[in-house]
C-alpha cells in the first residue's frame, strides 16, 4: 500500500465535530476513539485508513491548517472570514447554517441608511470592518466584545452589533431586530495549500465522496 502518510483533520469542537463525524461515517470514514465522551486523548487515529483527527477551538482550526499541522479542517465560514488565513476553502458542507447580520433596535435602521458614524459591537472585528468599510463605505467605530453581544445596544455601548443569527429569538426577546444581512454562514472544508498539491489524489477523492453524500 503506497499511502503511508497520515492525513490529519482538525475539527471544530462541539456540535460541528459531531455532525462532521456523522457525515464521515456515511462515506466510510470512522473513528471509534473520538466517540468516547470520557477520553482524555488529544489525537484520534484510524490506523486502517491512515487518518488522524484532533479537536480544536473553532478560531484555531484555520491556523492549524495554514501551518500544515492539519491537512484538512472543518470550520464555520465566520471563522474563515475572521481569521483570514492562507488556506483553500473547497466545500460547503451545508450544516451549521446561520447568518452574519447587523442587528440593533429599529431606531438604528436610519443610522445605517444615512451612513452615520456609529459604534458597532462584535466578536468579529475583521468581518465588521470589511462590511462597513469595503462594502458599505461607512465609517464606524468597532468595539470588540467576547460575551453577550446583544447587551451592547441595550446598555448604550453601541448603536448596532455585528453577530451570528440562527433563529433570531434572542434578538426579539431583547427588543432588537436584524437590520442588514452581511453574509450566509455554514460549515466548510478547508485544505492546506501544500497538502493540496502533495496529497491531491486522496484529498480530491475525499471531497468528491463528501459532495456525493451531501447531495
Amino acid at each position: 500500500m503506497e499511502e503511508k502518510r497520515y492525513l490529519t483533520f482538525a475539527l471544530g469542537k462541539g456540535r460541528l465535530a459531531n455532525q462532521t463525524m456523522e457525515l464521515f461515517e456515511q462515506i466510510g470514514i470512522t473513528c471509534e476513539e473520538i466517540r468516547d465522551k470520557n477520553t482524555r486523548k488529544l489525537i484520534f487515529v484510524n490506523e486502517a485508513q491512515k487518518l488522524r483527527f484532533f479537536l480544536a477551538k473553532g478560531p484555531d482550526v484555520p491556523t492549524y491548517v495554514e501551518y500544515g499541522a492539519a491537512d484538512i479542517g472543518i470550520v464555520g465560514k465566520d471563522t474563515i472570514l475572521e481569521e483570514g488565513r492562507s488556506i483553500y476553502e473547497v466545500l460547503d458542507l451545508g450544516f451549521g447554517k446561520c447568518r452574519m447580520c447587523i442587528c440593533g433596535p429599529e431606531s438604528a435602521r436610519e443610522l445605517l441608511q444615512h451612513h452615520e458614524q456609529i459604534r458597532v459591537a462584535t466578536k468579529y472585528p475583521h468581518i465588521a470592518k470589511d462590511y462597513f468599510y469595503n462594502k458599505k463605505h461607512q465609517t464606524v467605530e468597532i468595539i470588540k466584545l467576547n460575551g453577550s453581544i446583544e447587551l451592547a445596544p441595550i446598555v448604550g455601548l453601541s448603536e448596532v452589533i455585528c453577530d451570528i443569527v440562527e433563529t433570531g429569538t434572542t434578538l426579539k426577546e431583547n427588543g432588537l431586530a436584524i437590520l442588514e444581512e452581511v453574509c450566509p454562514l455554514s460549515a466548510r472544508v478547508v485544505v492546506n495549500q501544500v497538502s493540496m498539491k502533495m496529497e491531491n489524489e486522496r484529498i480530491t477523492r475525499l471531497i468528491r465522496s463528501l459532495k456525493a453524500a451531501i447531495q
